[in-house]
């Protein structure tokens, strides 16, 4: 990329929404124990978060965001984007209803159209794949009919829209989505001035390939380059090749100037055994570096666009315990359900690594070798147990002929240890297809053999 090209980029930037690199923060509310919202809007505040992006347009949230200095990104739901695709009228009652009752005193700057639409592949998801961009367009119109000119529109996509990433330069999007969606939506971002919102998690690459991507690469630590054969351009770190594929990835289609917005980032704070490196040190490490790396002035931007603000949504507020999926989804908090941190952390990024206390030492980043089962969680209700077992049994394929009166697995007489052979008896059978040892939360990961006497439970080798 020539001098030249690099300045007008960062005059774009300048031009473009107000670019920031201020810190935003993910406020999620998939679980049971989180903070009322007035609770959660004055940590955000105590934390001088200067953005947040929500899942929804909640009226007591943007209501109790009335009057802050917080720029709020709301969102339309996937599953109303089909009939607003189609639908003026539905379009201009979604902004009436869930944008302009709270403009001006409550700061809009985003309005999300769904959340990594174009991850699904039910029939149905994709139907919104083609009704995306329609749906972007009639919000916009919709915004525009009503005299709203200070809120961008865009849709946050996650790093699956792209064939390849990797080395950068060989960035492309996925072939079944290319002509159909990207294309329109880049066509739809660039005329409006908007933002190309990426979800981009180093963690993710780095943890399916822990013996040949450094940790220390994934975590800003310094001391590792690597150089772009393709463009010769050199990498000090993971997230940076992941978005600059993306840039690649736009340029080929012959959209060079669409500025990044992350839409979610970050690092977990614990998982399950078979998720290496998700812990309170590796957490924190990404994060204030993150941080710090994104706050600094002039912007440090990536190798194909330097100097160029990345505004960045760090994912997410609290660890949120009703997330489905491996352990990993419910611990991405930078604050407990109780409002206390998981480790410290300055959002404004003007707090040096010597300013923080000592983290716990990291115990799982190396991967478990071995043999692990899925057993119910202590304490777990029974009725709900019983509900699992029964259906698991009934629904999923797995032999449960063990636990009739009389078979090797009958005793003890338990709904938790049935519960338990079920569990590790579907996880082990079904693991490889993207099964998980969560069933609803009752259930969890474990080293301890649970078989007992002739009862031997199945188990996957790690």
């Amino acid at each position: 990329m020539g001098l030249l090209a690099v300045f007008l980029l960062w005059l774009l930037s300048l031009s473009r929404a107000k670019a920031s690199n201020n810190i935003g923060v993910n406020y999620g509310q998939l679980g049971n124990n989180l903070p009322s919202p007035y609770l959660s809007i004055e940590l955000l505040t105590k934390m001088k978060a200067r953005h947040v992006k929500l899942y929804d347009a909640n009226p007591d949230i943007l209501n109790l965001l009335s009057n802050r200095k917080i720029q709020v990104s709301v969102m339309v739901p996937n599953n109303e984007i089909s009939n607003i695709a189609v639908n003026r009228r539905a379009a201009e009652e979604w902004v009436r209803n869930n944008v302009l009752p709270y403009l001006p005193k409550t700061k809009i700057r985003y309005l999300l159209v769904g959340n990594e639409v174009l991850s699904s592949y039910s029939e149905q998801g994709r139907k919104m794949w083609r009704d995306l961009v329609p749906a972007m367009q009639m919000i916009k119109r919709s915004l525009k009919a009503l005299n709203i000119s200070s809120i961008k529109v865009g849709t946050p996509l996650a790093m699956d829209v792209l064939e390849s990433t990797f080395p950068p330069s060989r960035g492309m999007f996925r072939y079944e989505i290319r002509d159909n969606v990207i294309i329109p939506l880049l066509n739809f971002l660039n005329r409006t001035k908007s933002f190309f919102f990426i979800d981009v998690y180093p963690y993710f690459p780095w943890s399916q390939n822990p013996y040949n991507i450094s940790l220390d690469f994934a975590l800003f630590r310094g001391g590792l380059s690597t150089r772009d054969p393709g463009s010769a351009l050199v990498y000090t770190n993971l997230l940076d090749q992941m978005l600059d594929s993306v840039i690649f990835a736009m340029s080929k289609l012959g959209f060079s100037n669409i500025p990044l917005a992350i839409s979610e980032t970050g690092w977990p704070n614990a998982g399950d055994i078979d998720e290496p490196g998700a812990n309170i040190f590796n957490a924190a490490t990404y994060n204030r570096n993150l941080i710090q790396r994104m706050t600094t002035n002039p912007p440090l931007g990536t190798p194909a666009r330097p100097g160029v603000p990345i505004p960045t949504y760090i994912f997410s507020l609290f660890n949120e315990n009703q997330k489905p999926g491996p352990g990993t989804e419910r611990h991405w908090g930078l604050l407990h359900p109780d409002g206390t941190p998981v480790y410290q952390i300055d959002l404004t990024g003007k707090s040096a690594a010597a300013d923080f206390g000592p983290l716990p030492a990291p115990k799982n980043n190396v991967p478990y070798k071995g043999r692990v089962w899925c057993v119910a969680v202590k304490g777990a209700n029974a009725m709900e147990l019983e509900a699992a077992l029964t259906y698991t049994c009934n629904q999923s394929n797995v032999n449960c002929d063990g636990l009739a009166p009389g078979r090797e697995c009958y005793e003890p007489v338990s709904i938790a240890a049935h519960a338990s052979y079920v569990f590790s008896s579907y996880w082990s059978k079904f693991r490889s297809q993207g099964a998980t040892c969560y069933f609803n939360g009752l259930a969890q990961q474990t080293t301890s053999n649970p078989s007992r006497g002739p009862c031997k439970f199945p188990s996957v080798t790690l």
